[in-house]
């Protein structure tokens, strides 16, 4: 009778009841023992396939780490499946790398979950497996993108080690600073990189060159750290990846569209031009302009499958909650992204945090141009006005400011900005504003419902506050009407002062809307400063008079 093929056996075992350990372990020695005939065919230049290994380690990994609670021959197996899955798979790579470091002292551990959710580790993995040929990725300060980053270069220079690299910075210091930490990370006998790829030997270091070789020798290393505006002329090349960390500097160079331009050029000529073949590119940085290296990417490769670009905010917009709440205190909860944004001004933070590029050149609200306040005038107010700006569908914001007007200055002293798709909340919210403030007269444009939305109102609040309820229809350019209306905004209204508000209140995300409209990229969000146009035009027709147009600044 003809013996089994290992692939037979896999089969058989697999019919079993895998939460039994027997099974499970013979599964796990199946996976080892195929991964080594594979690798044979590997040495030898023969057809290879780990696709089957890799499919039944991670059946283990994932088994036995459900079971290894109550059981260590469960965790033992667990480990085993993890070293067995380490070199194909980067999440079991980080996890072995430091299997005996104190949980507390790793970097992946505690970020783990978060950097699943988010998916800069698939990210890492689609790339490395041929699935993309340009990725790029935008986290918080400290969220540990670079530190990702230190580990995935090992990773990918123990799957080809004859292959050659560049990791490219702004600086020397960032470039020092990787250079080190690969060093370690592939030397040091706390992590775990030589039971990984235990045949892959160094070869040579440069510590004067930041360049780092394994294998055999080569003419281009295993990595090359080199920083923006170095002369690269023969001395690197990457067949690999061309991995690219904050090549802007910071806001300096971000505000500064010349040095933007030459910073592209840096790229485009320098950097590119190292690339040999099929090389791949990883992009790791905050998205400072839409004008950064990144952003004219995101432009090129746009509808590009094979191009995928990850740029996640502090907070989850779903839930409200951190997207960076790493465990054992590493992390960074709502309350410290709250803090920040009340210390920092709204288009940085907006960048940072957010990883939404703003143009400050292109600012039609910049903050230095807006008045502020205090307190209110200590008179009774002339008249209390509003515009509502309905929300239509998805993204939409509806916005209704609550303006107190003394002579020709009104202080919005109140405001809903609120992308609550609720009607019925949506009309009790306009209400409770109305009637909280003894509003006389809300202007609401009659465009996508908004005439719905005005009946709704004036029923709530009949018996309760004499307001006037009008209703117009607009069939005027929005981005025209934005603009033209700006300067009588800047010259006739008063914000509150930053300290009186909170960056997530209403009032807040009103703000923050306003201040980072540009007329020199998209914009996400208009409803805010079309909603204050709408406001200037309502006012001047109540004055008899017409808006002035006046021509453009940018």
């Amino acid at each position: 009778m003809a013996s089994l093929s290992n692939y037979e056996i896999v089969n058989r075992i697999l019919d079993r009841d895998l939460h039994v350990f027997k099974n499970l372990s013979m599964l796990n020695d199946m996976c080892i023992t195929i991964r080594d005939e594979e690798k044979e065919k590997e040495r030898a230049g023969k057809p290879h396939d780990y696709s089957v290994v890799i499919r039944n380690a991670k059946l283990v990994k994932q088994i036995s780490s459900v079971e290894s609670r109550n059981d260590i021959r469960f965790m033992n197996l667990y480990w085993a499946s993890v070293h067995t899955l380490a070199p194909f798979d980067f999440d079991s790579f980080l996890l072995y790398m430091e299997r005996e470091r104190p949980a507390r002292n790793r970097f992946y551990l505690p970020r783990r979950e978060q950097l699943l959710k988010i998916g800069a580790v698939q990210l890492l993995q689609d790339l490395e497996d041929d699935k993309l040929d340009i990725a790029a990725l935008s986290i918080i300060p400290g969220g540990g993108k670079t530190t990702l980053g230190e580990f995935y270069l090992p990773w990918i220079i123990g799957r080809n080690v004859n292959d050659y690299n560049i990791f490219a910075s702004h600086s020397g210091g960032i470039c020092r600073m990787f250079y080190d930490a690969v060093d370690a990370l592939t030397s040091s006998p706390e992590y775990k990189y030589a039971e990984i790829f235990p045949e892959v030997k160094r070869y040579s270091t440069n510590a004067k060159e930041m360049q780092i070789n394994f294998g055999k020798y080569k003419p281009f290393k295993s990595l090359s750290c080199v920083s923006v505006g170095q002369s690269l002329a023969g001395r690197v090349r990457a067949n690999h990846l061309l991995y690219c960390d904050d090549l802007c500097s910071g806001i300096e160079e971000a505000v500064s569209k010349p040095r933007l331009d030459k910073l592209w050029q840096s790229y485009s000529v320098d950097l590119l031009q190292r690339r040999i073949d099929k090389c791949k590119e990883l992009h790791v940085q905050t998205r400072w302009s839409v004008h950064d290296v990144v952003g004219r990417l995101k432009v090129k490769h746009e509808g590009n499958p094979r191009a995928r670009f990850i740029a996640v905010p502090d907070i989850d917009p779903a839930t409200g909650e951190s997207n960076f709440n790493y465990k054992y205190g590493v992390g960074f909860s709502k309350e410290y992204f709250e803090d920040v944004a009340n210390t920092m001004d709204d288009v940085s933070y907006r960048c940072l945090y957010k990883n939404d590029p703003i143009e400050r050149e292109g600012l039609l609200y910049p903050e230095e141009s807006l008045r502020r306040y205090l307190t209110l005038p200590d008179k009774d107010p002339d008249a209390v006005l509003g515009i509502c700006d309905t929300k239509a569908k998805g993204t939409d914001y509806m916005f209704l400011p609550c303006f107190y007007q003394y002579g020709f200055d009104y202080y919005m002293d109140d405001c809903i900005c609120s992308d609550e798709s609720d009607y019925e909340i949506q009309y009790q919210r306009i209400a409770d504003l109305i009637i909280g403030n003894r509003m006389k007269m809300v202007d609401f444009e009659s465009n996508s419902g908004g005439d719905r939305v005005a009946s709704e109102v004036e029923k709530r609040i009949q018996g309760k506050q004499n307001c006037g309820i009008t209703m117009h229809y607009t069939t005027q350019n929005k981005e025209t009407k934005i603009i033209v209306n700006a300067e009588w905004v800047k010259k006739h209204c008063l914000f509150k002062d930053r300290s009186l508000y909170s960056p997530k209140s209403d009032y807040g995300k009103a703000m923050a809307f306003l201040t980072s409209y540009t007329v020199a990229g998209k914009n996400v969000h208009d409803d805010v400063p079309d909603g204050m146009a709408q406001f200037a035009q309502f006012t001047s027709n109540l004055m008899g008079t017409t808006s002035e147009v006046l021509d453009s600044p940018f």
